[in-house]
């Protein structure tokens, strides 16, 4: 599913989601709260039937999930259900601003992703680059990509990371924010690049986007992958967690808003799709050294569909949490009260501190 644009103006439905640059920002941190019992379902629903008790047991359980606050560790919270900007999501003066640039890439010339003629197919995509004022020529920096070029628009990524890396909150990171190749949902470009189930898009990335990022722009990008990170939104979200899962070697850390861990694209092999990842894949397989951050919202798509039609965004996610914790993951699970799909008021208040979490342990290697 495609994510909402990641800007909008505050006083809506709180959810997760960076809000525009426009909004006021206050300062204030959001206070505690209880956490109310969710919302029961309705009755019915559009897919799949009805919650049985069964699952509706399931998603009570996050009545008992703490409430999230800044340095939380791994676990499950709740957060919500009003929502405040953080304050790192603006320009501030006196803080050193970072390098934005931007490149297309053109279908015709890809090995990966070429003209397929799927629904909505374009013929170029757009990569934005983001270099802090802090890198130093040669040096290895640490890496993000987004899927959907997430935190591109109105500089948001851009903007919180000039904030973080001059307070000494994040390490000198280099992101490359990658736009898809067309459409949304299953039979689009966009649906095969995001919700297929394989190492692929990790591969183009490393293959067709990465070295020209550093050849154009003369950057040096860590080989490490403890030093690198995907993130992204709804399908966006699944593959950034597809990247890692498949390329363990590659990248390490991992963040989803609403991620589509659901029976988008199956295979022979993955016959429900991403909805294995939680039922079969991360379960049957050994651990891998992943840290990921989860989002997921309340009233995300399809909270009232029974998991036997593999399209509950809210139950996917809950069990991804589940899945990656029994493995002895580091795990950081976010249950957003009244938020619905991708919500921009909840990002705008959570994403500067879930990339501390993400990379509070990071120890760049010593070079050579």
């Amino acid at each position: 599913m495609k994510p909402a644009p990641l800007i909008k103006t505050a006083g809506g439905t709180a959810l997760l989601c960076l809000l525009a640059g426009t909004n006021p920002v206050f300062s204030q941190p959001v206070a505690p709260v209880a956490n109310p019992a969710p919302t029961p379902a309705p009755a019915t629903n559009r897919r799949g039937g009805p919650l049985t008790a069964a699952d509706q047991a399931a998603i009570a359980r996050t009545a008992n999930f703490p409430a999230w606050t800044p340095g939380a560790g791994d676990g499950n919270y709740f957060i919500g259900p009003k929502y405040v900007p953080a304050p790192e999501l603006l320009a501030k003066d006196g803080v050193p601003k970072g390098r934005v640039v931007s490149f297309s890439l053109n279908a015709a010339d890809s090995k990966f992703y070429p003209d397929t003629g799927l629904r909505g197919a374009t013929a170029t995509r757009k990569v934005t680059v983001y270099i802090p004022s802090q890198y130093i020529p040669g040096t290895p920096a640490a890496l993000m990509v987004s899927a959907d070029a997430f935190g591109a628009r109105n500089n948001q990524i851009p903007n919180i990371l000039d904030n973080l890396i001059a307070a000494h909150r994040l390490p000198v990171i280099i992101a490359v924010m990658v736009a898809n190749g067309g459409g949304d949902g299953p039979g689009s470009e966009r649906g095969l690049e995001y919700d297929t189930v394989s190492g692929k898009f990790a591969e183009f990335i490393e293959t067709e986007v990465l070295p020209r990022v550093e050849k154009d722009y003369g950057v040096t990008l860590t080989r490490d992958p403890d030093g690198r990170m995907t993130l992204a939104a709804s399908s966006g979200g699944v593959v950034s967690f597809t990247m890692a899962w498949f390329h363990p070697e590659l990248y390490h850390r991992v963040l989803t808003y609403s991620g589509t861990y659901v029976n988008q694209h199956p295979d022979a092999d993955h016959p429900h799709g991403a909805w294995e990842y939680h039922t079969h894949l991360i379960p049957e397989s050994p651990a891998k050294p992943l840290r990921v951050w989860l989002e997921v919202g309340q009233h995300d798509l399809g909270a009232t569909n029974t998991p036997a039609a593999y399209h509950n965004w809210l139950i996917a996610n809950l069990r991804m949490a589940d899945a990656l914790k029994a493995k002895g993951g580091d795990c950081q699970l976010i249950y957003a009260l009244g938020a619905g799909h991708t919500d921009h008021n909840e990002i705008a208040q959570t994403l500067p501190q879930a990339l501390e979490y993400l990379w509070q342990d990071y120890r760049p290697l010593p070079r050579n």
